[in-house]
Protein backbone atom coordinates (compact mmCIF):
# COMPACT_ATOMS: atom_id res chain seq x y z
CA UNK A 1 0.00 0.00 0.00
CA UNK A 2 1.21 3.24 -1.36
CA UNK A 3 1.39 5.92 1.66
CA UNK A 4 1.83 9.72 1.55
CA UNK A 5 4.31 11.75 3.00
CA UNK A 6 4.63 14.70 4.23
CA UNK A 7 7.59 17.20 2.80
CA UNK A 8 10.21 17.83 4.97
CA UNK A 9 10.48 21.70 5.84
CA UNK A 10 13.58 23.64 7.39
CA UNK A 11 13.39 25.28 10.49
CA UNK A 12 12.88 27.94 8.33
CA UNK A 13 10.00 27.49 5.97
CA UNK A 14 8.00 26.16 8.96
CA UNK A 15 8.67 29.26 10.61
CA UNK A 16 7.11 31.18 7.24
CA UNK A 17 4.22 28.59 6.99
CA UNK A 18 3.31 29.70 10.82
CA UNK A 19 4.19 33.18 10.71
CA UNK A 20 2.83 34.14 7.51
CA UNK A 21 -0.40 36.89 7.44
CA UNK A 22 -2.80 37.68 4.66
CA UNK A 23 -3.93 41.23 4.29
CA UNK A 24 -5.43 43.02 1.71
CA UNK A 25 -3.04 46.09 -0.27
CA UNK A 26 -2.96 48.91 0.90
CA UNK A 27 -4.14 51.80 -2.10
CA UNK A 28 -0.24 52.98 -2.08
CA UNK A 29 0.60 49.28 -2.84
CA UNK A 30 -1.48 48.83 -5.95
CA UNK A 31 1.22 49.54 -8.70
CA UNK A 32 3.87 47.69 -6.90
CA UNK A 33 1.64 44.81 -6.36
CA UNK A 34 0.72 44.70 -10.11
CA UNK A 35 4.31 44.73 -11.34
CA UNK A 36 5.24 41.89 -9.67
CA UNK A 37 2.10 40.15 -11.52
CA UNK A 38 2.92 41.67 -15.22
CA UNK A 39 6.55 40.61 -14.49
CA UNK A 40 6.17 37.58 -12.44
CA UNK A 41 2.95 35.80 -13.41
CA UNK A 42 2.66 33.63 -16.39
CA UNK A 43 -0.72 35.47 -17.86
CA UNK A 44 1.36 39.17 -17.82
CA UNK A 45 -1.22 40.95 -16.87
CA UNK A 46 -2.93 42.84 -13.81
CA UNK A 47 -6.49 43.67 -15.39
CA UNK A 48 -9.78 42.44 -13.57
CA UNK A 49 -13.28 42.35 -14.41
CA UNK A 50 -15.62 44.16 -12.39
CA UNK A 51 -15.70 44.05 -8.17
CA UNK A 52 -11.97 42.78 -7.14
CA UNK A 53 -9.70 42.73 -3.95
CA UNK A 54 -6.42 42.30 -3.83
CA UNK A 55 -4.27 40.33 -1.16
CA UNK A 56 -0.67 39.66 -0.30
CA UNK A 57 0.36 36.99 1.77
CA UNK A 58 3.08 38.95 4.79
CA UNK A 59 5.65 37.43 6.83
CA UNK A 60 8.32 39.42 8.21
CA UNK A 61 7.66 42.49 5.50
CA UNK A 62 8.47 40.22 2.67
CA UNK A 63 5.29 39.38 0.33
CA UNK A 64 5.91 35.97 -0.30
CA UNK A 65 2.32 35.43 -1.97
CA UNK A 66 -0.18 37.44 -4.35
CA UNK A 67 -3.97 37.05 -5.05
CA UNK A 68 -6.38 38.70 -6.57
CA UNK A 69 -10.35 38.25 -6.57
CA UNK A 70 -12.95 39.35 -9.12
CA UNK A 71 -16.02 39.26 -10.42
CA UNK A 72 -17.17 35.81 -10.95
CA UNK A 73 -17.80 34.38 -14.90
CA UNK A 74 -20.60 35.91 -16.82
CA UNK A 75 -21.80 31.99 -17.85
CA UNK A 76 -20.72 28.93 -16.59
CA UNK A 77 -22.64 26.13 -17.68
CA UNK A 78 -20.71 23.45 -15.11
CA UNK A 79 -21.52 25.98 -12.59
CA UNK A 80 -25.28 26.82 -12.86
CA UNK A 81 -25.73 23.12 -12.84
CA UNK A 82 -23.76 22.84 -9.62
CA UNK A 83 -25.47 25.33 -7.62
CA UNK A 84 -28.75 24.53 -9.56
CA UNK A 85 -30.14 28.33 -9.64
CA UNK A 86 -32.85 29.98 -12.15
CA UNK A 87 -31.03 32.34 -15.10
CA UNK A 88 -32.61 34.73 -13.59
CA UNK A 89 -31.56 33.68 -9.86
CA UNK A 90 -28.00 33.82 -11.55
CA UNK A 91 -28.62 37.27 -13.19
CA UNK A 92 -29.43 38.60 -10.00
CA UNK A 93 -27.49 37.12 -7.91
CA UNK A 94 -23.79 36.46 -9.92
CA UNK A 95 -22.10 39.54 -7.16
CA UNK A 96 -22.44 36.67 -5.03
CA UNK A 97 -19.74 34.16 -6.98
CA UNK A 98 -16.09 35.59 -6.76
CA UNK A 99 -13.04 34.30 -9.21
CA UNK A 100 -9.63 33.56 -8.01
CA UNK A 101 -7.95 35.71 -11.15
CA UNK A 102 -4.75 35.05 -9.43
CA UNK A 103 -2.66 32.98 -6.96
CA UNK A 104 0.90 34.05 -7.31
CA UNK A 105 3.73 32.77 -5.20
CA UNK A 106 7.50 34.20 -5.93
CA UNK A 107 10.43 32.18 -7.26
CA UNK A 108 11.95 32.31 -3.58
CA UNK A 109 9.21 31.31 -1.75
CA UNK A 110 7.67 28.23 -3.49
CA UNK A 111 8.02 25.91 -0.68
CA UNK A 112 5.59 23.49 0.23
CA UNK A 113 2.06 23.81 1.82
CA UNK A 114 2.70 27.61 1.16
CA UNK A 115 -0.42 27.98 -1.41
CA UNK A 116 -2.68 25.79 0.91
CA UNK A 117 -2.01 27.97 3.64
CA UNK A 118 -2.51 31.24 2.18
CA UNK A 119 -5.52 30.04 0.90
CA UNK A 120 -7.16 29.04 4.25
CA UNK A 121 -6.30 32.65 5.27
CA UNK A 122 -7.75 34.29 2.59
CA UNK A 123 -10.84 32.21 2.38
CA UNK A 124 -11.36 33.20 5.83
CA UNK A 125 -11.86 36.79 5.55
CA UNK A 126 -12.85 36.56 2.07
CA UNK A 127 -16.30 37.19 2.50
CA UNK A 128 -15.94 39.65 5.42
CA UNK A 129 -13.93 42.30 3.50
CA UNK A 130 -15.90 42.02 0.21
CA UNK A 131 -19.10 42.83 2.34
CA UNK A 132 -17.08 46.10 3.77
CA UNK A 133 -15.89 46.88 0.45
CA UNK A 134 -18.87 46.44 -1.71
CA UNK A 135 -21.62 46.07 0.82
CA UNK A 136 -22.84 42.61 0.24
CA UNK A 137 -20.62 38.95 1.11
CA UNK A 138 -19.74 36.22 -1.40
CA UNK A 139 -20.85 33.02 -1.47
CA UNK A 140 -18.97 31.04 -3.68
CA UNK A 141 -16.12 30.70 -4.87
CA UNK A 142 -14.27 29.56 -8.06
CA UNK A 143 -11.26 29.32 -10.66
CA UNK A 144 -9.60 28.17 -13.33
CA UNK A 145 -6.68 26.31 -13.66
CA UNK A 146 -4.88 25.45 -16.80
CA UNK A 147 -3.92 21.56 -16.81
CA UNK A 148 -1.00 21.98 -19.08
CA UNK A 149 1.32 23.84 -16.62
CA UNK A 150 -0.95 22.89 -12.97
CA UNK A 151 -2.38 20.25 -11.18
CA UNK A 152 -4.75 21.84 -9.06
CA UNK A 153 -3.35 20.25 -6.00
CA UNK A 154 -3.39 23.21 -3.95
CA UNK A 155 -7.23 23.45 -4.48
CA UNK A 156 -7.60 20.05 -4.10
CA UNK A 157 -5.77 20.42 -0.49
CA UNK A 158 -7.91 23.38 0.30
CA UNK A 159 -11.40 21.72 -0.27
CA UNK A 160 -12.48 23.00 -3.74
CA UNK A 161 -14.30 20.66 -5.96
CA UNK A 162 -13.28 20.19 -9.38
CA UNK A 163 -16.24 20.52 -12.06
CA UNK A 164 -14.64 19.57 -14.95
CA UNK A 165 -13.37 21.66 -17.78
CA UNK A 166 -14.28 24.50 -20.28
CA UNK A 167 -14.72 25.06 -23.30
CA UNK A 168 -11.81 27.51 -23.97
CA UNK A 169 -13.64 31.09 -23.90
CA UNK A 170 -12.38 34.31 -22.77
CA UNK A 171 -13.76 37.16 -21.20
CA UNK A 172 -12.04 40.45 -23.39
CA UNK A 173 -14.93 42.31 -22.08
CA UNK A 174 -17.50 42.30 -19.18
CA UNK A 175 -20.11 40.86 -21.20
CA UNK A 176 -18.31 39.34 -24.35
CA UNK A 177 -15.86 36.48 -24.70
CA UNK A 178 -14.03 35.47 -27.65
CA UNK A 179 -12.11 31.53 -27.88
CA UNK A 180 -8.52 30.62 -26.96
CA UNK A 181 -8.88 27.16 -28.14
CA UNK A 182 -7.48 26.50 -24.33
CA UNK A 183 -9.60 24.94 -21.81
CA UNK A 184 -9.16 25.23 -18.39
CA UNK A 185 -10.13 23.10 -15.32
CA UNK A 186 -12.75 24.46 -13.49
CA UNK A 187 -12.83 24.47 -9.75
CA UNK A 188 -15.46 25.53 -6.98
CA UNK A 189 -15.63 26.02 -3.43
CA UNK A 190 -18.83 27.01 -1.10
CA UNK A 191 -17.53 29.79 1.05
CA UNK A 192 -20.05 28.74 3.51
CA UNK A 193 -22.07 25.66 4.58
CA UNK A 194 -25.30 25.48 2.25
CA UNK A 195 -24.47 28.18 0.23
CA UNK A 196 -25.69 26.70 -3.08
CA UNK A 197 -29.06 26.57 -1.46
CA UNK A 198 -28.95 29.87 -0.44
CA UNK A 199 -28.26 30.80 -3.83
CA UNK A 200 -31.04 28.80 -5.80
CA UNK A 201 -33.59 29.97 -2.36
CA UNK A 202 -35.98 32.37 -2.71
CA UNK A 203 -34.55 34.82 -0.36
CA UNK A 204 -30.77 35.99 0.33
CA UNK A 205 -29.41 36.08 3.87
CA UNK A 206 -29.47 39.85 5.14
CA UNK A 207 -25.57 40.65 4.21
CA UNK A 208 -26.42 39.97 0.36
CA UNK A 209 -28.96 41.25 -0.13
CA UNK A 210 -27.32 44.35 -1.20
CA UNK A 211 -26.28 43.15 -4.58
CA UNK A 212 -29.91 42.47 -5.38
CA UNK A 213 -31.40 45.80 -4.25
CA UNK A 214 -28.79 47.72 -6.92
CA UNK A 215 -30.02 45.63 -9.57
CA UNK A 216 -33.27 47.40 -11.16
CA UNK A 217 -36.52 45.17 -10.67
CA UNK A 218 -36.12 42.49 -13.45
CA UNK A 219 -39.33 41.94 -15.85
CA UNK A 220 -41.06 38.68 -15.49
CA UNK A 221 -43.35 38.67 -18.85
CA UNK A 222 -42.17 36.27 -21.12
CA UNK A 223 -41.08 37.03 -25.27
CA UNK A 224 -44.27 35.91 -26.16
CA UNK A 225 -46.00 38.01 -23.35
CA UNK A 226 -44.36 40.93 -24.51
CA UNK A 227 -45.27 40.53 -27.89
CA UNK A 228 -49.21 39.99 -26.88
CA UNK A 229 -49.33 43.34 -24.88
CA UNK A 230 -47.53 44.87 -28.36
CA UNK A 231 -50.84 44.33 -29.52
CA UNK A 232 -52.91 45.86 -27.21
CA UNK A 233 -50.74 49.59 -27.11
CA UNK A 234 -50.54 49.24 -31.26
CA UNK A 235 -53.51 51.77 -32.18
CA UNK A 236 -51.91 54.71 -29.45
CA UNK A 237 -51.77 58.10 -31.56
CA UNK A 238 -48.39 58.59 -32.53
CA UNK A 239 -47.00 62.15 -32.58
CA UNK A 240 -43.97 61.54 -33.97
CA UNK A 241 -44.16 62.79 -37.87
CA UNK A 242 -40.74 61.23 -39.02
CA UNK A 243 -41.69 57.38 -39.45
CA UNK A 244 -37.72 56.72 -40.87
CA UNK A 245 -35.73 58.15 -37.80
CA UNK A 246 -38.06 56.07 -35.09
CA UNK A 247 -35.72 53.62 -33.27
CA UNK A 248 -38.55 52.49 -31.07
CA UNK A 249 -42.32 51.46 -31.57
CA UNK A 250 -44.60 53.70 -29.25
CA UNK A 251 -45.88 50.04 -28.27
CA UNK A 252 -43.08 49.01 -27.51
CA UNK A 253 -42.22 51.90 -24.57
CA UNK A 254 -45.65 51.66 -23.50
CA UNK A 255 -45.17 47.68 -22.95
CA UNK A 256 -41.86 48.31 -20.98
CA UNK A 257 -43.51 51.17 -18.98
CA UNK A 258 -46.43 48.91 -17.77
CA UNK A 259 -44.22 46.47 -17.29
CA UNK A 260 -41.75 47.91 -15.15
CA UNK A 261 -44.75 49.73 -13.06
CA UNK A 262 -46.32 45.74 -12.14
CA UNK A 263 -42.35 45.48 -10.94
CA UNK A 264 -43.24 48.67 -8.43
CA UNK A 265 -40.48 50.49 -10.53
CA UNK A 266 -40.77 54.54 -9.80
CA UNK A 267 -41.54 55.52 -13.29
CA UNK A 268 -39.20 58.64 -13.84
CA UNK A 269 -37.42 58.17 -17.12
CA UNK A 270 -33.84 57.06 -15.34
CA UNK A 271 -36.05 53.84 -13.78
CA UNK A 272 -37.41 53.25 -17.11
CA UNK A 273 -34.25 53.38 -19.30
CA UNK A 274 -32.42 51.13 -16.08
CA UNK A 275 -35.17 48.75 -16.35
CA UNK A 276 -35.26 48.19 -19.88
CA UNK A 277 -31.24 48.07 -20.08
CA UNK A 278 -31.72 45.17 -17.27
CA UNK A 279 -34.32 43.30 -19.95
CA UNK A 280 -33.18 39.75 -21.84
CA UNK A 281 -31.92 39.37 -25.38
CA UNK A 282 -35.19 37.89 -25.77
CA UNK A 283 -37.31 40.49 -24.13
CA UNK A 284 -35.49 42.96 -26.36
CA UNK A 285 -35.49 40.83 -29.09
CA UNK A 286 -39.65 40.60 -28.61
CA UNK A 287 -40.30 44.44 -28.51
CA UNK A 288 -38.68 45.03 -31.58
CA UNK A 289 -35.60 47.04 -30.50
CA UNK A 290 -33.17 48.03 -33.47
CA UNK A 291 -29.80 46.29 -33.06
CA UNK A 292 -26.13 47.81 -33.26
CA UNK A 293 -24.64 46.00 -36.51
CA UNK A 294 -21.27 47.65 -35.33
CA UNK A 295 -20.41 45.69 -32.45
CA UNK A 296 -19.21 42.18 -32.84
CA UNK A 297 -22.20 40.45 -31.23
CA UNK A 298 -24.88 42.88 -32.48
CA UNK A 299 -27.00 43.62 -29.52
CA UNK A 300 -29.57 45.72 -28.92
CA UNK A 301 -30.18 48.67 -27.97
CA UNK A 302 -32.58 49.69 -25.37
CA UNK A 303 -34.51 53.03 -25.17
CA UNK A 304 -32.60 56.29 -23.65
CA UNK A 305 -33.77 58.23 -20.95
CA UNK A 306 -34.81 61.18 -23.11
CA UNK A 307 -36.81 58.38 -25.60
CA UNK A 308 -39.08 58.13 -22.08
CA UNK A 309 -38.90 61.13 -21.66
CA UNK A 310 -40.79 62.26 -24.72
CA UNK A 311 -42.57 59.58 -24.17
CA UNK A 312 -44.17 60.30 -20.77
CA UNK A 313 -44.39 64.09 -22.41
CA UNK A 314 -46.54 63.04 -25.48
CA UNK A 315 -48.55 60.03 -24.76
CA UNK A 316 -52.27 60.69 -25.21
CA UNK A 317 -53.83 59.95 -21.77
CA UNK A 318 -57.01 58.86 -22.69
CA UNK A 319 -56.33 56.78 -25.18
CA UNK A 320 -53.73 54.68 -23.08
CA UNK A 321 -56.45 54.25 -20.52
CA UNK A 322 -58.43 52.57 -23.17
CA UNK A 323 -55.27 50.35 -24.35
CA UNK A 324 -54.48 49.59 -20.98
CA UNK A 325 -58.39 48.56 -19.94
CA UNK A 326 -58.24 46.61 -22.78
CA UNK A 327 -55.39 44.60 -21.94
CA UNK A 328 -56.86 43.97 -18.58
CA UNK A 329 -59.80 42.77 -20.18
CA UNK A 330 -57.41 39.96 -22.24
CA UNK A 331 -55.82 39.31 -18.99
CA UNK A 332 -58.24 39.02 -16.26
CA UNK A 333 -61.46 38.37 -17.93
CA UNK A 334 -64.11 40.95 -18.79
CA UNK A 335 -65.12 42.54 -15.69
CA UNK A 336 -68.81 41.96 -14.90
CA UNK A 337 -70.34 45.02 -12.98
CA UNK A 338 -73.40 43.48 -12.06
CA UNK A 339 -72.94 42.90 -7.92
CA UNK A 340 -69.47 44.72 -8.45
CA UNK A 341 -68.74 47.49 -5.44
CA UNK A 342 -66.37 50.12 -7.09
CA UNK A 343 -64.43 52.61 -4.37
CA UNK A 344 -63.10 56.11 -6.35
CA UNK A 345 -61.01 58.49 -4.94
CA UNK A 346 -58.55 60.51 -5.18
CA UNK A 347 -54.52 60.57 -4.32
CA UNK A 348 -51.29 62.60 -4.85
CA UNK A 349 -48.70 60.68 -6.96
CA UNK A 350 -45.54 59.98 -5.57
CA UNK A 351 -42.61 62.38 -6.74
CA UNK A 352 -44.97 64.45 -8.96
CA UNK A 353 -45.07 67.92 -7.76
CA UNK A 354 -48.26 67.72 -6.18
CA UNK A 355 -50.44 66.40 -9.38
CA UNK A 356 -53.28 64.28 -8.08
CA UNK A 357 -55.48 61.60 -9.72
CA UNK A 358 -58.63 60.40 -9.07
CA UNK A 359 -59.42 56.73 -9.83
CA UNK A 360 -61.84 54.03 -9.87
CA UNK A 361 -61.33 50.56 -8.57
CA UNK A 362 -63.26 47.36 -8.62
CA UNK A 363 -63.22 46.09 -5.17
CA UNK A 364 -64.65 42.95 -5.78
CA UNK A 365 -62.55 42.21 -8.75
CA UNK A 366 -59.48 43.83 -7.58
CA UNK A 367 -58.48 45.85 -11.00
CA UNK A 368 -58.42 49.41 -12.01
CA UNK A 369 -60.95 50.88 -14.11
CA UNK A 370 -60.26 54.37 -14.78
CA UNK A 371 -57.97 57.66 -13.51
CA UNK A 372 -58.66 61.16 -14.62
CA UNK A 373 -55.73 64.01 -13.76
CA UNK A 374 -57.18 66.78 -10.99
CA UNK A 375 -57.19 70.08 -13.10
CA UNK A 376 -55.00 72.71 -11.55
CA UNK A 377 -56.75 74.91 -9.02
CA UNK A 378 -59.31 72.94 -8.81
CA UNK A 379 -60.40 69.81 -6.65
CA UNK A 380 -61.35 65.63 -6.92
CA UNK A 381 -64.75 66.19 -7.24
CA UNK A 382 -65.21 67.07 -10.94
CA UNK A 383 -62.59 64.63 -11.92
CA UNK A 384 -64.04 61.44 -9.84
CA UNK A 385 -67.09 62.45 -11.88
CA UNK A 386 -65.24 62.16 -15.29
CA UNK A 387 -64.24 58.91 -14.42
CA UNK A 388 -67.91 57.59 -13.40
CA UNK A 389 -68.76 58.70 -16.36
CA UNK A 390 -66.39 56.53 -18.09
CA UNK A 391 -66.94 53.29 -15.96
CA UNK A 392 -69.78 50.81 -16.80
CA UNK A 393 -71.45 51.23 -13.40
CA UNK A 394 -75.05 49.22 -13.84
CA UNK A 395 -75.86 46.96 -11.07
CA UNK A 396 -72.23 47.98 -9.30
CA UNK A 397 -72.77 49.90 -5.85
CA UNK A 398 -69.90 52.46 -6.09
CA UNK A 399 -68.73 54.22 -2.42
CA UNK A 400 -66.61 57.70 -1.96
CA UNK A 401 -65.38 59.86 1.09
CA UNK A 402 -67.77 62.52 2.31
CA UNK A 403 -66.06 64.76 -0.44
CA UNK A 404 -67.34 63.51 -2.95
CA UNK A 405 -70.96 63.09 -1.71
CA UNK A 406 -72.48 65.41 -4.25
CA UNK A 407 -76.11 65.82 -6.22
CA UNK A 408 -73.89 65.83 -9.29
CA UNK A 409 -71.85 62.85 -8.45
CA UNK A 410 -75.18 60.83 -7.45
CA UNK A 411 -77.45 61.20 -10.13
CA UNK A 412 -74.17 60.01 -12.53
CA UNK A 413 -74.05 57.26 -11.05
CA UNK A 414 -77.81 56.26 -10.87
CA UNK A 415 -79.47 58.10 -13.54
CA UNK A 416 -76.61 57.86 -16.09
CA UNK A 417 -74.94 54.62 -15.46
CA UNK A 418 -77.86 52.31 -13.53
CA UNK A 419 -75.56 51.87 -10.45
CA UNK A 420 -76.05 52.63 -6.81
CA UNK A 421 -73.85 54.61 -4.35
CA UNK A 422 -73.41 54.96 -0.20
CA UNK A 423 -71.74 57.89 0.47
CA UNK A 424 -71.01 59.45 4.01
CA UNK A 425 -72.36 62.70 5.19
CA UNK A 426 -70.04 64.05 8.02
CA UNK A 427 -70.31 66.37 11.30
CA UNK A 428 -68.48 69.32 8.71
CA UNK A 429 -71.59 68.76 6.17
CA UNK A 430 -74.70 69.88 8.61
CA UNK A 431 -77.02 70.72 6.23
CA UNK A 432 -76.88 67.82 4.37
CA UNK A 433 -76.35 65.71 7.98
CA UNK A 434 -79.63 66.86 9.63
CA UNK A 435 -81.88 66.42 6.04
CA UNK A 436 -80.32 62.36 6.34
CA UNK A 437 -81.37 61.98 9.80
CA UNK A 438 -84.77 63.36 8.53
CA UNK A 439 -85.07 61.40 6.05
CA UNK A 440 -84.06 58.81 8.04
CA UNK A 441 -86.63 58.92 10.51
CA UNK A 442 -89.61 59.65 7.57
CA UNK A 443 -88.10 56.44 5.87
CA UNK A 444 -86.58 54.34 8.51
CA UNK A 445 -87.88 50.94 6.36
CA UNK A 446 -86.57 52.07 3.20
CA UNK A 447 -83.33 52.13 4.92
CA UNK A 448 -83.53 48.59 6.41
CA UNK A 449 -81.02 46.19 4.46
CA UNK A 450 -83.06 43.74 5.20
CA UNK A 451 -86.37 45.09 4.46
CA UNK A 452 -88.41 43.63 1.05
CA UNK A 453 -89.68 46.82 0.13
CA UNK A 454 -86.48 48.83 0.16
CA UNK A 455 -86.89 51.42 -2.11
CA UNK A 456 -84.07 54.04 -2.92
CA UNK A 457 -85.05 57.53 -1.72
CA UNK A 458 -83.15 59.07 -4.67
CA UNK A 459 -85.84 58.14 -6.94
Amino acid sequence: MKTKHRPILTQAQQALLDGVQVRLIQSDERQKFDQILIEGHYLHSAEFVGEQLRYIGEYQGQWVALVVWSAGAYKLKLREEWIGWSDRQKRRRLPLVVNQSRLFIPEPFHIPNLASRVMKLNLKRLSVDWEQTYHHGVLIAETFVDPERFRGTTYQASGWTRLGETQGFGRSRADFYEPHDKPKQLWVRELQPGARTILRGRNLPAACQACEQERPPECVQSPEELEQMEIFFGGLPEWRKRQRSIDFCLSSLVAVTVCAMLCKVCLGQRDLAAFARNLTREQMKALGFPRDWSSRIHRYIPPSESTFARMLRHLDNQALQRALLGWLDHVLGKRHPVGDQVSVDGKELLNSQGLEVASAYSVTQGRWLGSQAVAEGSNEIPAVQAVLRRVELEGSLVTADALNTQRETARIIVQDKGGDYLFTAKGNQPGLAENVQQLYRSLSRAFSPSGQNFQRPDR
